[in-house]
């Protein structure tokens, strides 16, 4: 039976169910929540391969992932994705990277009120379903399908028994645009705060922060107080601009890297484990959700019928 059981709804876990089903795979999706309220909702968007190791894996896969969204971006009413122009003041991003999108560029900056939405719809539209349900185990979801992906991000501490994910909170607001058209992103090597400013059709999004191990949601006024300074220091205009929105979200991190390989669960289904995505999600989710579909189709292969 060519069935796959995708758990967890964010961006990698549906990015994934899109390749699976539009390659004829039946294909469900269990969230545990809608895909508006997961911590994907809360990212920037920005096309970037940030706090995300393996360095060398991760940037094969922001490299697909640039193509892949750079063509969801003739479509921006529809994808929620546009080619935005901005620039990027780093001392460490990879060689690779920087020549391909160079120090001032056009790159993807993805809505993800729209672009969630866009990815169930496809999903749906090539037959998958999506349901919001909880699981209590993966040995759970290996008997309802022969084939697992595990896709729950710091959900994986207690799915996968991992104990070395650990979350880095994000912090940012939303404020009304004063007229910035281009995104900007600095920050200094292994710093906990960095300085963007990325243009969405709602609004501005300022940031951030990266606080490795904290667990709070409740935004902070003292640290988005510091996040408006920093960003007014590249656009003045932004200290007065009224705030719209607060927003945190927490980084699924893993010590040893994205985990994206395949294990044997009781009863004799199959895991594709694939976690672990830090801070560049939506950058990865194209290519990871690649390789994982391999593994699922070399799995597909495994079992009768």
């Amino acid at each position: 039976m060519r069935e796959v059981l995708v758990v967890g709804g964010g961006v990698i876990g549906l990015t994934t169910a899109v390749v699976l089903a539009e390659e004829g795979v039946r294909v469900r999706v269990w969230s545990r929540e809608p895909a508006e309220r997961t911590t994907s909702a809360v990212a920037g968007g920005l096309c970037w391969p940030y706090r995300i190791e393996p360095a060398e894996r991760a940037l094969e896969w922001a490299v697909h992932g640039f193509r892949t969204l750079s063509w969801l971006a003739e479509r921006p009413a529809e994808t929620g994705v546009r080619l935005v122009p901005g620039r990027m003041v780093m001392d460490d991003t990879p060689e690779r990277w920087s020549a391909l999108v160079g120090e001032r560029c056009r790159t993807p900056l993805v809505d993800m009120t729209a672009y969630l939405p866009y990815l169930r719809g496809r999903l749906e539209a090539a037959g998958g379903r999506y349901a919001e349900r909880d699981v209590s185990s993966l040995a759970e979801a290996g008997e309802e399908a022969p084939v697992v992906v595990h896709c729950t991000g710091l959900g994986a501490r207690e799915l996968a028994g991992d104990a070395t994910m650990t979350a880095v909170r994000g912090q940012l607001l939303v404020v009304e645009n004063p007229g910035v058209r281009d995104w900007h992103v600095s920050s200094e090597p292994g710093a906990s705060n960095s300085t963007y400013l990325l243009p969405q059709p709602y609004g501005l999004i300022l940031g951030g922060t990266a606080e490795e191990g904290a667990e709070g949601t409740l935004p902070d006024p003292a640290t988005a107080a510091a996040i408006r300074e920093r960003c007014a220091r590249v656009h003045p205009a932004v200290a007065d601009a009224p705030v719209l929105e607060h927003r945190v979200g927490l980084r699924p991190c893993r010590a040893a890297g994205v985990r994206l390989e395949r294990e044997e669960l009781p009863g004799g289904s199959v895991c594709v484990q694939q976690y672990g995505h830090g801070g560049a999600g939506v950058t990865a989710s194209w290519g990871s959700a690649r390789e994982a579909a391999d593994l699922v189709r070399a799995a597909l292969g495994d079992r009768p019928g």
